[in-house]
C-alpha cells in the first residue's frame, strides 16, 4: 500500500517562501530544504517550532543477537540489559543529549536476552512487559526469528508509533540498543540492496581487523544461507534480522501512514527504514536523516533512500544519540522560515 506524500502545496508555498526571504539566493544551504521538508511534512507553513513538552518523542528498542557469540563486537551480550537499565534510569548518553535538548525518551525490552529472574533482578516492568522474544537466531547458522514473533514485533512497532503520536508527539526519533547489532542490520541492506558483504561490513562498536573479517564472513554466510528470500520484507527480517529491528520496521512504516516525520538515528534505524519505505512504498518521504554514522552500509541505505544525513560527527553510539543531536537543527531551519523577514519587507 503506497502512503500519501507529504503536501505538495506546502512544500512549494514553503519553498516560495525561503525564495523570498532576506537573504542571498541559497545562502541557507541545507538548512533551507530542512525547513521546506519539516513544512511539508508538519503540515504548517511556518512550521512548528517543536517548543511543546513531549513534542519531539525517542522511542529505544532493545533486543540481544546470536551473532554476538561469534566475535562480531568488541563488547559481550551482556552489556545490553545494563545499558537497558542505565537509559531506563536517566544516565546513558542518550539521555543527557535529550535533556539538553527536551526530547522524550522511552526505553523498551523487545528482545533482550534476560532470564525471568536475573541475579541483578529483572528489568523495570514498564520496559519489559511488552518482549517478544528473548534474543535472536545467529543468522548464519538459523534464521533470527520465526514468522509469529517477526509479526508481533512489527505489530509492536506500529503500536508504539501510534502511542507516541497519541501523547502529543510532532517528530518522532528511533533508536537502537543491543550487542551484535550492526551485523544484521548490515545484512537487511545487503540483502534489500543486493551488495555483497564486503560492501556493508563496518567496525560497529570498535572491533580490530580480525574481528571485521569475522563479521564479513558472518554476514556473507547468512546472505548465502537466506539466498531467494530477499525479495519480501517479513522474510528478510525472519532471516536476517531481529525481533527488535521488526520493532522499529513496524515503528517507521506506521509513522509514515499517520503522516509524522521521522528523524532516524544510525545504521539500525536507516536498514529498518529501507524496508520501512518497502512494506509501506512512500514512507521515505516522512524521513529524515538525523546523521551519518561510521558504517558502511548505512551511507549506502542512505544514498538509496535519497537522504543526505544532517550532521557528519563520526558517531558510532546508537541509541537515538546521532538524530537527538540533530534535534536543535529542525527547531533552527523553523524559526528561519518563520521569523525571517522577507526582502520586499525591507527593501524601500
Amino acid at each position: 500500500m503506497s502512503l500519501r506524500a507529504p503536501d505538495p502545496d506546502l512544500r512549494a508555498a514553503a519553498r516560495e517562501r525561503l525564495g523570498a526571504l532576506a537573504t542571498p539566493a541559497g545562502a541557507l544551504g541545507r538548512l533551507g530544504d530542512l525547513a521546506v521538508w519539516w513544512a511539508a511534512t508538519s503540515g504548517e507553513l511556518p512550521p512548528p517550532d517543536l517548543a511543546g513538552p513531549g513534542e519531539v518523542r525517542l522511542v529505544v528498542l532493545a533486543g540481544d543477537h546470536g551473532v554476538a557469540a561469534h566475535g562480531v563486537s568488541a563488547y559481550p551480550a551482556a552489556v545490553t540489559p545494563a545499558m537497558v537499565r542505565t537509559v531506563a534510569a536517566g544516565r546513558a548518553a542518550v539521555n543527557a543529549l535529550a535533556a539538553a535538548h527536551q526530547v522524550s525518551v522511552r526505553v523498551l525490552d523487545v528482545s533482550v536476552d534476560v532470564p525471568p529472574a536475573p541475579a541483578d533482578g529483572p528489568l523495570p516492568a514498564e520496559v519489559s512487559s511488552r518482549k517478544v522474544c528473548r534474543g535472536s537466531g545467529a543468522i548464519h547458522l538459523q534464521d533470527a526469528t520465526t514468522v509469529e514473533e517477526a509479526e508481533t514485533a512489527l505489530a509492536l512497532g506500529r503500536e508504539l508509533a501510534r502511542e507516541e503520536v497519541a501523547a502529543g508527539g510532532r517528530l518522532l526519533l528511533g533508536g537502537d540498543l543491543g550487542i551484535g547489532n550492526t551485523t544484521p542490520a548490515a545484512a537487511l541492506v545487503a540483502a534489500a540492496l543486493g551488495l555483497p558483504a564486503t560492501a556493508v561490513a563496518g567496525r560497529g562498536t570498535g572491533i580490530d581487523d580480525a574481528g571485521l573479517a569475522r563479521k564479513t564472513e558472518v554476514v556473507a554466510t547468512a546472505l548465502a544461507r537466506t539466498r531467494g528470500r530477499h525479495e519480501d520484507p517479513l522474510d528478510l527480517l525472519v532471516g536476517l534480522g531481529s525481533a527488535d529491528l521488526a520493532a522499529t520496521t513496524g515503528y517507521l512504516a506506521e509513522a509514515a501512514r499517520l503522516g509524522v516525520p521521522v528523524l532516524l538515528d544510525g545504521l539500525m534505524s536507516v536498514a529498518c527504514a529501507l524496508l520501512a519505505d518497502r512494506m509501506a512504498p512512500g514512507a521515505a518521504a516522512w524521513f529524515a536523516a538525523g546523521h551519518r554514522s561510521t558504517e558502511p552500509a548505512q551511507s549506502l541505505a542512505l544514498d538509496h533512500l535519497g537522504l543526505v544525513p544532517l550532521l557528519d560527527l563520526g558517531l558510532r553510539l546508537g541509541e537515538g544519540s546521532g538524530a537527538v543531536a540533530a534535534v536543535p537543527l529542525v527547531r533552527a531551519a523553523a524559526a528561519l522560515l518563520r521569523d525571517t523577514a522577507l526582502l520586499s519587507e525591507v527593501l524601500p
